[in-house]
């Protein structure tokens, strides 16, 4: 009898164990959701950066950067604010943009009072530069001296980064002809590389993001996303590939260098339905996965990384665009095709 009893204990435990959240899986404290795994969990931050959508609203959300300031600035599509700003407790403090219809990439650079801004519009086929007010300053048209394009039209660029050695400019044309242009911080174009093509290595089946490595200081390299390979991509800072990031299921939007990581939105996964996916990917400075809010937990067999998908039974997440890390580590997640809604912000725990 008493064997037959601990029997059944162990079977109801067992049972009970197995609707128990996974260690670092989405879970409930209290009140709270938390997301992640390892070391890089969050709990999300119910209401913050929700607004009146009749004075201030939002299309698609692409993305977020902090300005010297400490105030976060969203990028959206809705012409009638593209630029809202936000200080951290998530109160607007105020709205500019109403001109760019494709506004979908945007970077900060300089310092301080120098502070300026790249947003690009695939719709316009523009990059535009401005102040943190809003005034432009410099635009880069579509790059008609290459003789790669017969037209405006074919020029659709996703994103831009800056080089702050030397404050040169990268631009992907991701929804275009998948170059990168590169610029001297004057606008002058410099050489292209990339394209579209069948070569896994040089070429880009979408080329949606790019950022500069600055991990190591003595050698700075281009990351580059390659989104319909599932992949990240490594070319030093004058156009020559050196190797991949493979992210099997994943389709990166954005890689971001915080300290020693990178964050990376997903808005799918090979496994999904398209509707209602994503999720975001943090790498340790191995460019290995540790972490995937909103997604499955990364597992690695013989080194390498196995197809990720989206698990997200608290559906936090509709579409992550873009992830931004701030300096009390807080994450701040943008999303495209979410029916509108505002930035998500989540605490370290």
């Amino acid at each position: 009898m008493k064997s037959r009893r601990a029997f059944l204990r162990a079977g109801s435990l067992a049972v009970t164990a197995a609707f128990l959240p996974k260690a670092g899986a989405a879970s409930r404290r209290g009140n709270e959701v938390i997301i992640g795994h390892g070391s890089h969990r969050y709990k999300v931050v119910p209401g913050w950066g929700i607004l009146d959508a009749g004075k201030n609203p939002v299309n698609n959300c692409h993305e977020l950067i902090e300005d010297s300031k400490g105030r976060i600035l969203l990028l959206t599509d809705e012409v009638k604010n593209n630029v809202l700003v936000y200080d951290k407790s998530g109160k607007l403090v105020e709205t500019w943009g109403n001109s760019y219809p494709g506004a979908h990439g945007f970077t900060i650079a300089g310092e301080g009072s120098d502070q300026f801004l790249l947003i690009t519009d695939h719709k316009r086929n523009q990059v535009i530069k401005t102040d943190l007010k809003g005034r432009e300053i410099l635009k880069l048209d579509y790059p008609r001296e290459t003789g790669l394009y017969e037209a405006p039209y074919q020029y659709r660029p996703t994103e831009t980064a800056v080089n702050p050695a030397n404050g040169d400019m990268y631009v992907v044309d991701g929804y275009g002809l998948n170059y990168v242009l590169h610029y001297d911080r004057h606008g002058k174009l410099i050489r292209h590389f990339g394209g579209g093509g069948e070569s896994l290595t040089e070429k880009f089946d979408c080329c949606h993001g790019i950022t500069v490595d600055t991990r190591d200081s003595r050698n700075y390299r281009l990351f580059i996303t390659d989104r319909k390979r599932n992949c990240l991509k490594y070319f030093t800072l004058d156009g020559k590939y050196l190797s991949a990031v493979p992210l099997p299921g994943s389709f990166v939007c954005r890689p971001r260098i915080h300290k020693d990581y990178i964050f990376a939105a997903v808005f799918r996964s090979t496994s999904q339905e398209y509707a209602n996916s994503g999720y975001f990917q943090i790498l340790d400075k191995e460019n290995k996965v540790i972490s995937t809010p909103g997604g499955s937990a990364p597992t690695y067999i013989n080194g390498v990384l196995q197809p990720q998908q989206k698990e997200d039974p608290f559906k936090v997440f509709m579409h992550p665009h873009d992830v931004y890390i701030d300096s009390d580590e807080n994450v701040y997640v943008a999303q495209w095709l979410s029916e509108k809604t505002y930035p998500i912000k989540l605490e370290r725990v």
